[in-house]
């Protein structure tokens, strides 16, 4: 076997050959494998977590009030700029190409909304708040298309990539470019960790810095709560926290997302990869861990500047075990939430569940395009008149699972104010302004086309043929 030096040796020439990436990403990538390869991972000791004090996630109703006036307005947001991560492809959901264009509403895309939503911020307050979106090679060539329909709007689009790192064949470590996949396939962007190192080197964050720009609000380019809040925006400001990570509390459906501790006086994130197999259940509790991260993160530009120099953002590296034609791959990834304990008075916001409203699948499509839901200014906003704070469960089939046939199936998106729990499986089709309420499932059975006629309204119902409706 060949030792870790001989590894990183041979790592290095044949890296050296690879011109289709910058010098920057070449040592970007070396250096990952060479943390990994140390076997430096972080192991936390469980007897020393601590739950974090209001002081360390501070609960969002005590923050303070915002100035008041236009003006005082106008100086807080001329010091952001918002950064959506958009290197993901819609491949889950059927789409090709970037996630971030799959139409979520009336039909406006993920990303209509981001910028209809930072027009009418800078219409209204007169300011400069430009949006960056972090493409990955998967995304960067339909984005840049995309990007000419925004051309008379009021806000500065920049778009930059993140950094694109060889496969790794797991056999002999050595990049899997060089073993003649030259295309797509032999490479991968390596997670959103990477956001920091891709800003600085692309030349963004000193072009942003030399604006008089502070603060990036990065968040997810399908979490449609994930919107500008001037309240956590202020509090940095003037608290001087270098990175703030929106938490909010746990669900049932959340247990596996990662949240944040206190950990040796530092606040930091615990994601589940890191836990022993026999505390997995402990991590999962609503009880222990009350909240998790919606990697929703503010952080400040001249911290990462002074970070990404000194080469000191070395985030849990994440092995992601692939297959490529046969072949055994590894993809090394960082996290962007893990970086938060190297940040000077780093903090969490406790933040109401309002500001996490990710499209991950069908299921959230089907929420979001719901009566549960009304869009005014770009922003979904959750209908009042739904008095419980959860929002349904909701659990399709494989028929349901693409876009396009998901939107086939429902003739309108039925009205869901009351309810509670869905469960649909097999060859279902949905008419025309159904109610549901309570808990339904529906169930087709093997071989059988069940349509659900339109108007009908479902109330604590499981229904298997039509002569359950």
């Amino acid at each position: 076997m060949a030792t870790e030096t001989e590894k990183i040796t041979n790592l290095k020439s044949s890296v050296a050959g690879l011109n289709q990436i910058s010098e920057n990403e070449k040592s970007g990538f070396i250096n990952l494998v060479a943390r990994y390869l140390s076997g430096e991972a972080q192991h936390v000791e469980w007897s020393k977590i601590q739950t974090p004090t209001d002081k360390v996630v501070v609960p969002y109703e005590t923050l303070a009030p915002t100035p008041d006036g236009a003006e005082a307005t106008k100086s807080l947001l001329d010091k952001l700029v918002v950064l959506k991560l958009n290197g993901g492809l819609g491949t889950t959901m059927g789409c090709t190409g970037p996630k971030s264009v799959i139409e979520v509403r009336n039909g406006l895309t993920f990303l209509d909304l981001i910028v209809i939503q930072i027009e009418s911020l800078n219409t209204k307050y007169g300011c400069n708040v430009p949006l960056l979106l972090m493409n990955s090679f998967n995304t960067h060539d339909d984005t840049q298309k995309i990007m000419e329909k925004y051309s008379n709007s009021n806000i500065e689009i920049h778009t930059f990539n993140q950094s694109q790192y060889p496969r790794l064949v797991v056999e002999d470590f050595q990049p899997l470019p060089c073993k003649g996949q030259t295309g797509k396939d032999g490479w991968y962007p390596p997670g959103h960790g990477d956001v920091f190192p891709s800003l600085m080197n692309s030349g963004k964050l000193d072009a942003l810095l030399a604006k008089g720009k502070e603060y990036v609000f990065v968040a997810n380019s399908d979490n449609l709560g994930a919107i500008v809040d001037l309240k956590i925006l202020h509090q940095l400001v003037e608290n001087k926290n270098e990175y703030c990570m929106e938490v909010t509390p746990k669900t049932l459906a959340d247990v596996k997302g990662g949240t944040l501790i206190s950990y040796e006086g530092k606040v930091q994130l615990l994601e589940i990869a890191q836990v022993a197999d026999e505390h997995v259940n402990e991590f999962k509790s609503i009880e222990k861990f009350k909240i998790f991260n919606t990697n929703n993160l503010w952080v400040n530009l001249n911290a990462i500047k002074r970070l990404v120099e000194a080469d000191a953002l070395k985030m849990e590296i994440i092995p992601n075990p692939k297959e490529v034609d046969g072949v055994k791959v590894l993809q090394l990834e960082t996290a962007a939430g893990a970086a938060i304990r190297f940040f000077e008075n780093a903090i969490g916001i406790n933040v109401p569940r309002s500001r996490f409203l990710p499209v991950k699948a069908t299921s959230d499509l089907l929420l979001v395009q719901s009566d549960l839901y009304t869009l005014t200014d770009g922003f979904v906003i959750r209908n009042k008149v739904r008095t419980n704070p959860a929002n349904p469960s909701i659990e399709l089939g494989p028929e349901f699972k693409k876009v396009a046939s998901f939107l086939g199936r429902f003739k309108s998106i039925p009205s869901i104010i009351e309810l509670d729990n869905l469960k649909v499986s097999g060859d279902v089709w949905f008419g025309a302004n159904i109610i549901l309420k309570g808990n339904v499932t529906v169930t087709a059975k093997p071989g059988v086309k069940l349509e659900i006629p339109d108007g009908v309204v479902l109330e604590n119902k499981t229904i298997s043929g039509p002569e359950d409706i």
